[in-house]
């Protein structure tokens, strides 16, 4: 049985005039031709074309095609296997690299890049980009920085607000408890401590008793986030510390 070029065309998902330029440059000869000239493609011919196609999608240029496949001392059995291997190979790099584009769309698909208008409007004078790289530096390996990462990736601008709000609704009411002279070790101060935990526990990660109190020593020890608190109420750094600590100790 043979078939026509339309025919093979068709089989092979390719061009009549690719078939034609194959035929010319000597790299795939019809084995017929009708009486009327025209190609004719046998069996042979089309397991020819098939490999000749396999070498094609990895990219070999035709002349060396044409010296793979016209090479007496490797039988048919033998390119398939070395086709075999070849685009195995290709099959695996494409995979990872399908994985990788997998991950960047989920990443960009899940991560909000606010404007710097958005910033403002949503921290204020602080911007967290500012903070990145040493935050990642100094706790990139833990579990908690790769949590919060994982759950604020999500985060749209109204999440950014709301989270800003209850987070300056804690600040505040430590403050009015520092102005009216309520201990920090006091049953309302430590309760409100253990509210700024909770809150960190919902929106961040899970904030132990033990990280809380690093967090408050940080807030003295960190002229950064001494200044932040100051500015909502002087000495309210230390009292926020003072407070966490006595939380935590009354949880122990």
């Amino acid at each position: 049985m043979s078939y026509s070029v339309g025919q093979v065309a068709g089989f092979a998902k390719i061009t009549v005039r690719t078939l034609h330029h194959y035929d010319e440059i000597g790299l795939l000869l019809p084995s017929e031709r009708n009486h009327a000239g025209h190609r004719r493609y046998g069996e042979a011919d089309l397991d020819r074309l098939q490999q000749i196609l396999f070498y094609r999608e990895l990219g070999f240029p035709l002349d060396e095609v044409a010296a793979l496949l016209d090479d007496p001392d490797v039988d048919p059995q033998e390119h398939l296997r070395r086709q075999h291997d070849l685009l195995s190979a290709r099959i695996g790099k494409l995979q990872e690299m399908a994985a990788a584009v997998e991950h960047a769309m989920e990443a960009r698909r899940m991560n909000v890049r606010l404007t710097p208008e958005e910033k403002f409007e949503v921290f204020g004078d602080y911007d967290p980009d500012d903070h990145a790289a040493e935050v990642e530096e100094r706790w990139g390996s833990t579990d908690a920085y790769k949590e919060s990462q994982r759950r604020t990736a999500g985060y749209t601008k109204d999440d950014w607000k709301r989270l800003m709000a209850e987070l300056d609704a804690v600040h505040r009411s430590m403050a009015d408890l520092l102005a009216r002279g309520v201990a920090a070790d006091s049953e309302a101060a430590m309760d409100v401590a253990e509210e700024h935990r909770q809150f960190i526990r919902r929106a961040y990660y899970d904030c132990t008793h033990e990280i809380h109190t690093c967090l408050g020593g940080m807030y003295v020890e960190d002229e950064r986030f001494t200044a932040m608190y100051e500015a909502i109420r002087q000495g309210l750094a230390v009292y926020m510390r003072d407070a966490i600590l006595a939380n935590a100790a009354r949880h122990q």
